[in-house]
């Protein structure tokens, strides 16, 4: 029996070592260890044997299986890393090779358009402040001026999250949410930041609605003004100036209407000249008018939530939808085909990465 095995360990082992591909590995596997193998087939002789001598030729049995099993899995490795090197080498890539044209990348509108919005607003002297997207309710609703159960938190289709318990009773559990506005960054900034403040705002806003104006994300920035003296007169001049570089008509007229924000006080909408024949849109002094971005000087209790004396401190804040004025200036009719991520519409509208925007240039295609 001894010398059988033998024989067979050393006829398994040299077809292991002698099969020339994978294929050919397989079928000595089948033939070795396989239902009908004669590993196998020798495995179902034990059951006739005496006890001691099925013992001994089991043991035996069992080594040579586990033998082979070990051979089959080493040169089965053998295979695999040598497939695994010849797809390397025929994949391989020269990077000293130029870039194929249809390869270049370009930079979304979105974000052209902040770096826009950032450049005309950096040359007046802004800075640029950010804040979390998960907020509590006092910094996105209780410290702008919304009280518990005002009306205007209806407004705002909000995104919110379910209350931390934290082994606290669930109906006083704070309750977080997606920011609606970047407006709780102006809450923070007035109460970390000392007066005179003058920031920017971009970021990422949250709520319930999607339809060909609106999207459940969209990108706003604000603006706010904090000091002794700001007045109407400068809120007015600093977003005509934004608005006649933004969209490159430096006679453009621009009107402001009364409107409500619970933050601001008084409050208005900015309307710029624009006309609309022939179903087309075109910015600039043709008679008519679209409304372009909300506006006000900071309410008095919303100083007063930051911890800052209205009889010392006013300023002024407005905002507007980053999406919004991308599609006016740029012409593109549907607000959700920013997010359908279609490379065809990155490559009409997308940017070369080095269009970096400036008041001197790169503002207009």
């Amino acid at each position: 029996m001894s010398a059988h095995i033998d024989q067979l360990r050393a006829e398994l082992l040299g077809a292991v070592q002698g099969a020339k591909d994978a294929a050919a590995l397989e079928e000595v596997r089948v033939t070795a260890l396989g239902k009908k193998g004669r590993i196998t087939d020798l495995m179902k002789t034990l059951g006739g044997m005496a006890p001691d001598e099925r013992k001994a030729f089991g043991q035996n049995l069992n080594v040579l299986k586990d033998e082979v099993a070990a051979a089959l899995d080493t040169r089965k490795r053998a295979f695999e890393s040598a497939a695994l090197d010849a797809r390397l080498a025929s994949e391989r890539m020269d990077v000293t090779l130029p870039v194929r044209p249809e390869a270049r990348g370009t930079l979304h509108p979105i974000s052209q358009t902040m770096d826009e919005v950032a450049a005309i607003f950096g040359q007046m002297g802004f800075e640029i402040a950010d804040g979390p997207d998960i907020e509590d309710d006092f910094h996105n609703f209780t410290a702008l001026n919304f009280p518990p159960g005002h009306p205007a938190r209806e407004m705002h289709d909000t995104f919110f999250l379910a209350p931390d318990k934290s082994g606290a009773d669930p109906t006083t559990a704070e309750r977080y949410l997606l920011r609606t506005h970047t407006s709780p960054v102006q809450i923070r900034t007035m109460m970390t930041q000392k007066p005179p403040i003058r920031v920017i705002i971009p970021g990422r806003t949250y709520r319930c609605d999607y339809d060909m104006t609106h999207t459940p994300m969209f990108h706003q920035v604000e603006l706010l003004v904090i000091d002794t003296e700001t007045n109407m007169s400068h809120l007015r001049g600093c977003l005509q100036e934004f608005v006649r570089t933004y969209f490159g008509v430096d006679d453009l007229t621009t009107r402001f209407r009364p409107s409500f924000f619970p933050f601001t006080e008084p409050s208005a909408e900015m309307d710029i000249g624009c006309s609309r024949k022939g179903g087309e849109l075109k910015i600039g002094n043709y008679g008519d008018w679209l409304e372009i971005l909300g506006c006000g000087m900071v309410h008095p209790n919303v100083l007063r939530a930051c911890g800052l004396d209205p009889e010392v401190y006013q300023g002024f804040a407005a905002g507007m939808g980053i999406e919004r004025i991308a599609m006016l200036k740029y012409g593109i009719p549907d607000l959700r085909t920013f997010f359908e991520s279609d490379l065809r519409w990155l490559r009409h509208y997308g940017f070369a990465a080095l269009d970096i925007p400036s008041v001197t240039g790169g503002l207009t295609r």
